[in-house]
């Protein structure tokens, strides 16, 4: 039985719903929450390595798939700061640790339903439901009880407060004394077998006397050591034979009442679960999988903070970094090298130059995986942000020439950009990497001050990572940032990103090595 059911009873539905019209941990609307029934992975993903982010945040948690909730970003700053609300009241231990034990015992319920659906005997099928029944409403009385102090934010408050109606309604009083009068009558049950041959007996227990402890008592003075243990295991496996299902069958006979009883309770109780309470048990998974993915940075000494959301194009991040590398670094037991970044007045363009290898893509990316996840609710990569509320991403990254589009490299380019350019908004985010690397230089730097042209009259926020240093300095709009080397080694890299002038030199250095014109590539040359 998946953890989603359809609804418990209809009246206790029409109640709730009515007076909590759209209760989601998630959504505070309802056009967000259909997009996630459709939600397809978004285009910029892949190069801004978000589906490797995702992959990792929802790796343990697959039974819930959490994927779409984090391909469907959020419209509006409201419900942006919904969940961020959220993420802050999690942020409490406690309160974190009991949702948790909630999720946990969710989960013990689910195994119980889906050993039932797996198993052929009927009474040993309603027996396990009946077990999952009982840590259903054991999980939803003591989430409520924990939920009742502490609470800040508006998803958390409203969901208390419909769990405490909901604990306190009939039917689900009805629910829990019938389930423990059940299980409570089930568990008084006594019988006998009567075994000779190939015969069974099974009848009612009637006081009979146990001779076990007199036989042990007899045979203990003969007793010498240790000595072997020749009792029968017995069998644990969750099926039952047909002879122990058999005996069951004779059990039922001898307790018609309280049998015909579990018959009625399975029946009449398919659809138990709340609607509400089953929609939370998936939802709040997307709150827990993201902090438990990032505490693996924190406990790194890396900072993650919730970001102000503003339509605004005045932003900022310190200490940030690129969270799916990162991610590989720690694995690999090596340190981060943390960035910051800031536009102001009438700033909003960074153009980003240096040496390869140097940062400057995963500066790129950064950027990207920031807005992305401030547009989501989560907390982003640094100590400190602020960041704009963008409607799409546009990536334009290097490509490999494909022949199946008949278009070479650069028409390709051109191609691609051009569809960018006639999408994007004022309110989009446009980051590109290593554009026109196929033609002379020439070319690319006329061919970029077109595209800059466009990007400058749509007053778009961009980041773009070049060879080309004249168009560091093309316009008010464009702020320069270099991804630094060791000045007493230039061959080395410090994957700093710095807001300073283009100098050229990194440019020339990087240009060398790319055709193999550096002194040693030229005395290898020569030698051969």
């Amino acid at each position: 039985m998946p953890l989603k059911a359809d609804g418990f009873f209809e009246r206790s539905h029409f109640v709730f719903l009515r007076r909590f019209k759209m209760l989601s941990i998630l959504f505070t609307n309802e056009n967000d929450r259909i997009k996630v029934k459709n939600a397809q992975m978004p285009e910029c993903f892949g190069d801004l390595y978000l589906d490797q982010i995702v992959n990792s945040v929802t790796s343990k948690k697959e039974v819930y798939n959490l994927k779409p909730y984090f391909y469907v970003k959020l419209e509006d700053i409201d419900s942006i700061k919904y969940r961020q609300e959220i993420m802050r009241d999690l942020e409490n231990e406690e309160l974190f640790e009991n949702v948790k034990k909630f999720e946990d015992k969710m989960l013990t319920m689910k195994k119980c339903f889906d050993q039932s659906d797996k198993l052929s005997y009927k009474y040993q099928k309603e027996k396990w439901f009946l077990d999952g029944v009982e840590i259903y409403c054991d999980a939803v009385q003591e989430l409520t009880e924990s939920l009742s102090v502490g609470l800040k934010s508006k998803g958390f408050l409203d969901f208390s407060e419909f769990l405490k109606d909901y604990v306190n309604s009939d039917d689900f009083k009805s629910l829990v004394i019938h389930t423990k009068k059940l299980k409570d009558e089930l568990s008084q049950i006594r019988y006998t077998l009567f075994v000779k041959g190939s015969m069974i007996k099974v009848r009612r227990y009637d006081s009979q006397k146990n001779y076990s402890q007199e036989i042990e008592e007899i045979f203990e003075k003969f007793r010498q050591g240790t000595v072997k243990n020749y009792s029968v295991k017995f069998n644990e496996l969750p099926d039952m034979n047909h002879i122990e299902a058999k005996i069951l069958d004779f059990v039922a006979i001898l307790y018609p009442d309280i049998f015909e009883e579990l018959d009625g309770y399975y029946v009449n109780n398919a659809n138990f679960m709340n609607k509400v309470i089953s929609e939370f048990t998936r939802e709040i998974q997307f709150y827990i999988s993201y902090l438990e993915y990032i505490s693996q940075f924190k406990r790194n000494g890396l900072e993650f903070c919730i970001p102000q959301i503003t339509q605004e194009k005045e932003i900022y991040a310190s200490s940030t970094f690129d969270l799916a590398l990162a991610d590989k670094l720690i694995n690999d037991q090596k340190s981060v090298v943390t960035n910051d970044f800031y536009l102001k007045d009438q700033e909003r363009i960074f153009v980003v130059t240096g040496p390869n290898q140097g940062g400057k893509t995963t500066f790129a990316r950064t950027f990207g995986q920031l807005h992305y996840l401030a547009s989501i609710g989560c907390p982003v990569p640094g100590n400190e942000a602020k960041l704009f509320l963008f409607d799409q991403i546009f990536v334009h990254f290097e490509r490999e020439e494909n022949i199946n589009n008949l278009r070479g490299k650069l028409e390709d380019e051109l191609f691609r950009i051009n569809l960018i350019l006639k999408k994007a908004t004022q309110k989009s985010l446009i980051i590109i990497n290593e554009m026109f690397s196929s033609t002379t230089l020439e070319d690319a730097l006329f061919l970029s001050k077109k595209v800059m042209d466009v990007i400058y009259d749509l007053d778009i926020l961009t980041v773009w990572v070049t060879f080309i240093d004249e168009i560091t300095s093309m316009n008010e709009k464009v702020v320069s940032m270099v991804s630094s080397v060791d000045p007493d080694n230039p061959s080395v890299r410090t994957y700093k990103v710095l807001r300073k002038p283009s100098d050229g030199l990194s440019y020339a250095i990087s240009v060398a090595e790319k055709y193999h014109l550096t002194y040693k590539s030229l005395k290898e040359r020569i030698k051969s």
